[in-house]
C-alpha cells in the first residue's frame, strides 16, 4: 500500500477523516514542527508533564469547524516540501484523542489551521515527550529573540558537551566533509570514514592524501567526479596507482580530456593487458606503437588504431581494410574514405551506413544520387557531412525537409550571405550546443567579427561563448535580440559588460553548468544595488545585500520579504541577527530552512540541537560556527572511537 493509503487507514482508525493535502504555504511547515516538538528552539514552557487534555484539543479545531493538520512519523507525503494532511473530527475531543499513539508510538504533530496552536507527542528516551503550544507564532519570536541573547559563557558550556545524545554519527560524517572551517587535517581523517565529500571536495593537500589512500575506492573518488579538480601531476599518480586496468584506461581517457599529456612509459604499461583495446584510442598514443597495434591478435585494437589512420604506414592499412574481422574492416574503410572517395558498393556493404553518411567523402556520382534521395534520414546525415561537395550543399540547401535545410543552415563551409539565404527552422526554446567549428575560431578576431554578425542565432551563441572577445564584438553581442545570446555571453565571456549582466539578471540566475554566473561574474556591478532594496521583483530585491552600504538592518528587513529566494539571501550573510537566523529555521520554504541551518550565526544552543535531531545532523554538521576541537569530537564519534580529544 502506499504511504498516502497507509496514512488515510491509520486516521481512519484514529476516528479522522481525511480532507486533503496541504501545502505549508505561509504555516509552519511539517518538518519544523517536528524540530520543535523534539525540543529544538522551542520555547522553554513548550514540554507538558500530563496528557493533553480536552480544553487543548478544542483549541486544535475551533478555528476550522473541527478540522486541522496533522503530520505522523514515517507517513510523509508530496514533493520537495512535506506537506500537512487535512483532517476532520467530526467526534470532537473524544475523535482527536485518537491521535493519542496513533502510527504505534512513532509520534505526530498538530497545527491549527489558523497556524496558533501546536500539539505534538514524539517518542524520547524514558518515554512520550508532549508539547503544547498556544499563539505559536509569537512564541516562536520570543523563542529566537531569547536563543539569540546567548552569552559566549553559555556558548562555551554548549560546545563543551558536545557530541552529546542522541548521537548522529553517520549524518555527522557525511555533514563534515561539507564544512567550509573543517581543517585539512580533519578531512584527511575523514578520507577514512566517509570519502563521498570528495565527489566536491577541490583542496589540494586532502586530494594529495585521498591519491595516496591505500584504499583504492578512496583514491579512484577523487576523479569519479562530476567536475574533478586535479592537477596533471594528480591524475598521473592516480592512473599509475590504480590496480584495476580497466580503471587505469578510464582515468587516462578522462585525464587526456582535460588536456593532460601522458607520458610514453605510462602508455607502454596502458597498452598491455585486457583493456589495451581502450587504451589504442587513447588520442596521444605514441606512433612507435601503432605498427603491433594494427597487428594485435585483438579486433577490438586493431579497430581502434584505425583512428590513426594517417599515422599507419601503407602495409598496415592494406592489411587493415582487408582484415577479416566486419568490425576493423568497416572502422578501416571509415578512416580510408575520409580523403578517397567512396563508392556505391562500399557504401552498400557497410553493416552501419550512417557513420559514412556524416563523414566521408563520397565519389560524385553517389552524392548526387543520395543528396535527392527520397530517405529523410540519408539526407539529415549528409547535411552535417563537412566533406559534402558545394553543389551538394546547394541542393541539401533547398530540401524541402526543415531538419536538412537547418543542418546545413549551421555548416563552416558557407559564407555569412549563403547561410543567410538557408530557410532554416532551429528550434531556439532546445538545450544549445557551441558549434565547434566556431569554437575553434575563438582566439581569431576577425573571425569573430565576422561571425557575431552572423544571421543565425546559433551561430551567435558559439560566439559569445568565447572567454575573450574584441571590444567592438562584445558591445555587439550585448544588445543582440536573442537574449540566449547575452546569456552565454554573460556566462563564458570576461569581457561581459556590466549593464548588460545586470539585465540578464532580472531573468536568469545561474545554470547547472554555470551557477554562479551572471552574479559572480567579475564585472557584475557590486555598488549602487542597494536601490533594489524595494524593487517590486524579489530576484532584484537579492541584489541590494551585496551592496558595501548595506546594512544590518537591510539584513533584517529582508529576512522578513514575502520572497523565498530573498530571505534565502539574507540568511547566508554573515551580518544576519542569531534571532533571525533561528526565526528561520521555522520557515516554509525548504531551502530558506536549509540555509538557516548552515549559518554561523545560529546560537550555540539551537545548532546543538540541530546536530542531534536526524533531520538537521547532516546539514548542522556543515555549519561553520562549529568550533574545530567539536568537529573533531563528532569525527571520533562517527569513526566509534568516542570523544577522546
Amino acid at each position: 500500500m502506499s504511504p498516502r493509503g497507509n496514512l488515510t487507514e491509520l486516521l481512519l482508525r484514529a476516528g479522522l477523516t481525511v480532507v486533503g493535502e496541504v501545502r505549508p504555504g505561509r504555516l509552519l511547515p511539517p518538518e519544523a514542527g517536528w524540530r520543535i516538538a523534539r525540543g529544538v528552539a522551542a520555547p522553554d514552557d513548550a514540554v507538558r508533564d500530563a496528557p493533553l487534555d480536552d480544553t487543548w484539543w478544542r483549541r486544535l479545531a475551533s478555528h476550522g469547524d473541527g478540522e486541522f493538520l496533522v503530520a505522523v512519523s514515517g507517513h510523509r507525503i508530496g514533493g520537495n516540501d512535506a506537506w500537512w494532511t487535512r483532517v476532520r473530527s467530526a467526534d470532537g475531543p473524544q475523535g482527536l484523542h485518537g491521535l493519542h499513539g496513533l502510527s504505534g508510538g512513532a509520534g505526530f504533530v498538530a497545527l491549527s489551521l489558523d497556524g496558533q496552536v501546536l500539539l505534538a507527542e514524539t517518542p524520547e528516551a524514558g518515554g512520550i515527550r508532549i508539547t503544547a503550544l498556544d499563539r505559536l507564532p509569537e512564541r516562536l519570536e520570543e523563542a529566537a529573540e531569547t536563543a539569540g541573547s546567548e552569552t559566549e559563557a553559555e556558548r562555551d558550556e554548549v560546545w563543551a558537551a558536545v557530541p552529546g545524545t542522541p548521537a548522529r554519527p553517520a549524518h555527522w560524517a557525511e555533514g563534515i566533509g561539507l564544512n567550509a572551517a573543517a581543517p585539512d587535517a580533519l578531512l584527511i581523517e575523514l578520507l577514512d570514514v566517509a570519502p563521498d565529500f570528495l565527489h566536491s571536495c577541490d583542496r589540494p593537500a586532502v586530494l594529495d592524501a585521498a591519491l595516496a589512500h591505500p584504499d583504492p575506492e578512496v583514491r579512484s573518488r577523487t576523479a569519479d567526479t562530476f567536475r574533478p579538480k586535479l592537477t596533471p601531476e594528480q591524475w598521473l599518480r592516480l592512473i599509475r596507482a590504480e590496480p584495476s586496468p580497466s580503471r587505469r584506461v578510464l582515468w587516462a581517457t578522462h585525464a587526456c580530456a582535460r588536456g593532460v599529456h601522458l607520458p610514453e612509459d605510462l602508455y607502454d604499461d596502458l597498452l598491455t593487458g585486457p583493456a589495451r583495446a581502450k587504451a589504442a584510442g587513447l588520442p596521444g598514443v605514441p606512433a612507435r606503437h601503432l605498427p603491433a597495434l594494427a597487428a594485435d591478435a585483438e579486433p577490438g585494437v586493431r579497430a581502434a588504431v584505425c583512428g590513426r589512420w594517417d599515422d599507419l604506414a601503407a602495409p598496415a592499412r592494406e592489411r587493415l581494410l582487408t582484415d577479416p574481422d566486419d568490425t576493423v574492416r568497416a572502422a578501416a574503410l571509415l578512416a580510408h574514405h575520409l580523403t578517397v572517395p567512396m563508392p556505391s558498393e562500399t557504401l552498400t556493404a557497410l553493416p552501419e551506413p550512417r557513420r559514412a553518411l556524416e563523414q566521408c567523402r563520397l565519389e560524385p556520382a553517389l552524392e548526387a544520387e543520395l543528396v535527392r534521395d527520397g530517405d529523410t534520414d540519408v539526407r539529415r546525415a549528409l547535411a552535417a557531412n563537412p566533406r559534402l561537395s558545394p553543389s551538394g550543399v546547394a541542393v541539401l540547401a533547398g530540401d524541402t525537409c526543415d531538419d536538412v535545410r537547418s543542418a546545413v543552415s549551421v555548416r563552416p563551409d558557407l559564407t555569412e550571405e549563403q547561410r543567410a539565404a538557408v530557410r532554416h527552422d532551429v528550434d531556439l526554446t532546445s538545450m544549445s550546443s557551441t558549434l565547434p567549428w566556431v569554437e575553434n575560431l575563438h582566439d581569431d578576431a576577425d573571425a569573430m567579427r565576422r561571425l557575431a554578425a552572423s544571421s543565425h542565432p546559433l551561430v551567435r551563441r558559439s560566439v559569445a561563448r568565447a572567454r575573450r572577445l574584441p571590444p567592438d564584438v562584445v558591445e555587439r553581442l550585448a544588445r543582440d535580440e536573442d537574449r540566449v545570446v547575452q546569456l552565454f555571453l554573460a556566462e563564458s565571456c570576461d569581457d561581459a559588460p556590466a549593464e548588460m549582466l545586470l539585465e540578464v539578471w532580472r531573468w536568469w540566475d545561474g545554470s547547472f553548468s554555470h551557477p554562479g554566473r551572471p552574479r559572480d561574474h567579475p564585472n557584475f556591478p557590486r555598488t549602487g544595488l542597494l536601490r533594489h532594496a524595494d524593487d517590486p521583483d524579489g530576484r532584484m530585491r537579492r541584489l541590494a545585500l551585496d551592496d558595501p552600504r548595506s546594512t544590518p538592518a537591510d539584513v533584517a528587513r529582508l529576512a522578513r520579504d514575502p520572497e523565498p529566494e530573498v530571505r534565502r539571501r539574507a540568511a547566508v550573510d554573515p551580518r544576519l541577527a542569531p534571532a533571525d537566523a533561528v526565526r528561520l529555521l521555522n520557515d516554509p520554504q525548504d531551502y530558506v530552512r536549509s540555509a538557516a541551518i548552515r549559518s554561523p550565526r545560529l546560537p550555540a544552543r539551537v545548532l546543538s540541537g540541530l546536530l542531534h535531531d536526524r533531520d538537521t545532523a547532516y546539514e548542522a554538521a556543515g555549519n561553520p560556527a562549529i568550533p574545530v576541537p567539536v568537529l573533531y569530537r563528532l569525527l571520533d564519534s562517527a569513526a566509534g572511537k568516542g570523544a577522546g580529544r
